[in-house]
């Protein structure tokens, strides 16, 4: 008696080849599609927790160091309150306008925006270095009774 051996079944047809989902295409969307929020995210303009509000009758001069700055919330958003020299008071946007992040209160006189690097002048929120292209937007102050309140 003879005995046949079964054959191989026939390979798969290339389907990459073809139109059609494959494994490797569908798995690349996954990876796309699982990887996106997080790149998205990095890219953002959400400089990190909002800012606190003023205290009511604003924010003591006193709270705001010399030579430094703090940021509170204004009435259109964050605002950095800066004091250049003793009893110099300045306000910004402390919005980036470069990519809308918060900027951080000034060191040895310069405001820097942690996003990109976007360099500021404390004193006067002009531009000092990009990709930023123009300065910080003033934002209007009155001191009374020793605290900064919005205008």
């Amino acid at each position: 008696m003879t005995r046949e051996t079964p054959s191989s079944p026939a390979p798969a047809p290339d389907v990459a080849a073809g139109p059609g989902l494959t494994r490797r295409r569908a798995l690349c969307g996954l990876v796309v599609a699982l990887a996106a929020p997080g790149v998205l995210a990095a890219c953002s303009s959400d400089g990190g927790a909002s800012a606190p509000a003023p205290p009511p009758g604003g924010t003591p001069v006193s709270s705001i160091p010399v030579g430094g700055g703090t940021v509170v919330q204004g009435p259109n958003g964050p605002v950095l309150l800066v004091q250049p020299t003793a009893g110099t008071v300045k306000a910004y946007s402390a919005v980036c306008p470069h990519q809308g992040v918060t900027v951080d209160p000034p060191v040895d006189g310069t405001i820097t925006c942690p996003g990109h690097g976007s360099q500021f002048a404390a004193a006067t929120g002009a531009l000092e270095k990009g990709p930023a292209e123009t300065g910080l937007t003033p934002v209007s102050t009155r001191v009374v009774n020793g605290a900064v309140q919005f205008a």
